[in-house]
């Protein structure tokens, strides 16, 4: 999992697999599997899935890499506690699902919480021993 600065300011999480190292085999089958341990997790609740790729084709003018085949977000929140309204600029969370000629890519902003962080990077990393 690497650590990079979108864009010069967005802190994000990110990490690469090569197809070969998952047993899955599209971007539905790692959305599944996500919102199943977003589902079993006992604060988590989970939101939506946002379909990025089918909306940004549906624009006109819409662009897209053409090396992406797929990419879609699952949306969940945290929401343990609302300290402040501030709180709420910072949430909901998501997961980038991204699929490429031969990787998924997965990725996420940055969340002040650790908590947080830790445990989406545990959900992104456990799909390597996923048995779907």
């Amino acid at each position: 999992m690497k650590q990079k600065v979108f864009k010069e300011k967005y802190h994000i999480f990110e990490i690469e697999y090569k197809k070969s190292e998952l047993n899955f085999k599209s971007v539905d089958e790692i959305i599944s599997a996500l919102q199943i341990k977003i589902d079993a997790h006992p604060v988590l609740a989970f939101i939506a899935t946002f379909d990025q790729h089918k909306h940004t084709s549906s624009l006109e003018g819409g662009e897209i890499n053409p090396n992406i085949k797929a990419a879609k977000n699952i949306v969940f929140c945290f929401g343990k506690e609302l300290p402040t309204p501030e709180v709420l600029a910072v949430r909901p969370r998501s997961i980038g699902v991204c699929e490429t000629q031969d990787s998924f890519i997965l990725n996420f902003l940055e969340a002040p919480n650790e908590n947080a962080n830790k445990t989406m990077e545990e959900f992104v990393k456990s799909l390597k021993t996923y048995i779907y």
